[in-house]
């Protein structure tokens, strides 16, 4: 596969909308925001999915600087990096304003 170069903001973004792609990332970025935190086990209980998929799914998010995670005894307290979803709000809203005039696409 070839690879396209992009400027490191659009490759930020690349790698934020395949972590977001995912339902179960998406459920999981939502319950942070109800949450400060969360531990694996707790997001284990509202999903249902098993505790390794939780945590593969808790490991991309980190991977892409959605969440952070912080060794609190025996478990990881997860929560959203602050400004990350601010910071891919921003970002989608200046690719929009790039787009410019809507073009009328011939049939």
């Amino acid at each position: 596969m070839k690879t396209i170069p992009l400027q490191t903001a659009d490759e930020r973004l690349v790698r934020v909308f395949r972590a977001l792609g995912h339902p179960a990332r998406i459920r999981i970025v939502r319950l942070f925001m109800e949450r400060e935190w969360c531990i694996c086990g707790e997001v284990v209980e509202v999903l249902p999915l098993a505790q390794a998929t939780v945590s593969q799914h808790l490991k991309v998010l980190k991977e892409a600087g959605i969440i952070i995670g912080e060794v609190d005894g025996p478990a990881v307290c997860y929560c959203l990096v602050p400004g990350a979803l601010a910071a891919v709000h921003e970002a989608v809203a200046h690719l929009a304003a790039d787009v410019g005039a809507p073009v009328q696409c011939r049939p």
